[in-house]
């Protein structure tokens, strides 16, 4: 029963979130949206910025738990902004938000799997230095952050999947170069 009423929270959370700003959400307003008494809020979350933490944390973990190897860089990077996408209006109350730093560690936990796996996957018989291997990652995880950021702080004006895939195919080929530049001196 604990679980149902856990998940019946987040959810009610969920839905006033992508309707309002954070601020204009209340305990009350949560409870009295999912059919439970204030103490049960409580008695699962300290306060919202937790619940918010735990939703973030479930998130990221569906991620690197469902991960299938994608066929390509674009498939990958939309895996990772799926929940994201799916909760546009959430994800800029959060990102203007007082709680943006539990969003931007989410954010930047999401980039990192996702840009890291694809790694992975692609150069994975690379014989790399693996300093040079993360500078590779935390390029791309920079570069994907970037992405979203710039989508939220623009008011979601333009479609960030076009925009994604778009940056894909005009970038094309310059990891493989990255890559090549790194690769360790066969003895």
């Amino acid at each position: 029963m604990t679980t149902l009423t856990k998940d019946a929270i987040k959810k009610s959370f969920m839905k006033l979130l992508n309707a309002k700003p954070i601020n204009k959400i209340t305990v009350k307003e949560i409870v009295e949206d999912c059919g439970i008494n204030r103490n049960s809020f409580y008695y699962h979350f300290d306060d919202i910025p937790a619940l918010i933490e735990e939703i973030l944390n479930e998130q990221a973990d569906a991620l690197v738990q469902t991960s299938s190897r994608e066929v390509n860089i674009y498939e990958s990077i939309l895996k990772g902004m799926e929940f994201a996408m799916q909760n546009k209006t959430a994800m800029l109350h959060l990102y203007n938000s007082v709680n943006k730093d539990v969003f931007e560690r989410y954010l930047n936990r999401v980039a990192n799997y996702t840009v890291t796996e694809c790694f992975n996957i692609y150069f994975s018989e690379e014989n790399l230095y693996e300093e040079d291997k993360q500078a590779i990652i935390m390029y791309y995880k920079s570069l994907l952050v970037g992405f979203v950021i710039e989508w939220l702080s623009s008011g979601m004006k333009y479609d960030l999947r076009n925009q994604v895939r778009r940056q894909c195919e005009l970038f094309e080929g310059t990891t493989e170069t990255a890559v090549k530049r790194c690769r360790r001196k066969e003895n």
